[in-house]
């Protein structure tokens, strides 16, 4: 298990980590920082002038997951982790892969105003001899109060939230503790396997009356979706895209839908690749998005977006498939893609 203490500077992640330790038997202390701080000495300084911060690095979040993992084989846990996440994606990215590998998550967020926030930064230790230094970490802990106001409302949603602002350390770690005792803050995410090899996936598109298409949020992965998923041994295609929308929007499509789209992805490590099919499930009317369910373990949300706004909400891999799919929609004949060129 991780327990994983959120919060912005000032919060009290770092001692309330400590604290907690004393009361979590077999406890240890995990912290991801130390990770930014080796990718920053084995990258080239050029890849960090191209970034804001450590935590944009796919590398660095995989590497939170792989030694999570790696430390569970030798140590008994649960792992301490006080780590500011303020980044929806990220915390799908990592949290869900963390799912992959049977490791549940106790997400706790320490909260506390502005107010006292800004006091306990002005008061943080200075860095020894060193005043530049610290007045540098004191406005890099600052200038982090607005994303984090920015990030307070999915926080709030996703986390149990424990009020720093009149506890001492210890007070907040026996909080925390009792929190994790009664199963407070875990993170109720599908658990999907990691792929070994290349995989064959259906992805089925939804319109409503304007042509739109219906695009959902998973919980265990960065990034807007389309209802699918990986097409299960022995199981033929067209079906597991329809047994997909039926598990995930609770709706039951009348027939096999038309394929659209046949793409072969190409491998990129850590990914396998494999062929990703798209289908055009037809238009749902008024009455059946009424009726449409989330299964709370896999999906956060749903919306229509027009081939414009889905561009800005699919990664390009993604986007690219559904941008051929709509035009192999518009001239009723499907379209053979490898690695999202058409060929033939």
């Amino acid at each position: 298990m991780i327990v994983w203490l959120n919060g912005t500077f000032g919060a009290g992640k770092t001692t309330t980590a400590h604290e907690l330790l004393d009361l979590l038997p077999g406890s240890t202390l995990y912290d991801p920082e130390l990770l930014g701080s080796g990718l920053r000495l084995m990258l080239p300084a050029k890849r960090f002038e191209e970034i804001d911060d450590y935590q944009d690095l796919p590398a660095w979040r995989r590497m939170v997951v792989d030694t999570a993992a790696a430390l569970l084989t030798e140590v008994p846990g649960p792992l301490v982790t006080p780590m500011t996440l303020l980044r929806q994606e990220y915390r799908d990215e990592i949290f869900g892969a963390l799912a992959a590998r049977r490791i549940p998550v106790r997400h706790v967020l320490l909260h506390a105003e502005e107010t006292i926030l800004r006091a306990r930064i002005a008061e943080r230790e200075d860095v020894s001899g060193d005043a530049e230094a610290t007045a540098s970490t004191r406005r890099w802990s600052l200038e982090h109060l607005g994303p984090y106001a920015d990030a307070l409302p999915w926080l709030q949603g996703d986390a149990h939230v424990v009020d720093t602002t009149r506890l001492t350390p210890r007070q907040t770690a026996e909080r925390v503790a009792e929190a994790v005792r009664t199963g407070a803050g875990a993170c109720d995410i599908v658990q999907t396997p990691e792929p070994t090899a290349e995989t064959l996936a259906s992805g089925v598109l939804l319109f409503d009356d304007q042509d739109r298409v219906l695009l959902v949020d998973p919980t265990y992965k960065a990034g807007w979706e389309f209802p699918g998923g990986i097409v299960e041994p022995g199981e033929a295609p067209a079906h597991a895209g329809v047994r997909e929308v039926a598990e995930e929007l609770g709706i039951e499509l009348p027939r096999a839908p038309r394929l659209l789209v046949l793409d072969w992805e190409a491998p990129k490590p850590p990914g396998f690749g494999g062929l990703r099919l798209l289908y055009d499930g037809g238009t749902l009317t008024d009455d059946r998005i009424s009726k449409l369910l989330l299964p709370g373990a896999e999906l956060r949300g749903w919306r229509f977006a027009t081939e414009a706004e889905a561009e800005t909400m699919l990664p390009p891999v993604r986007w690219n498939r559904l941008r051929w799919a709509l035009r192999a929609r518009e001239r009723g004949c499907p379209l053979h893609l490898e690695a999202g060129v058409p060929v033939g």
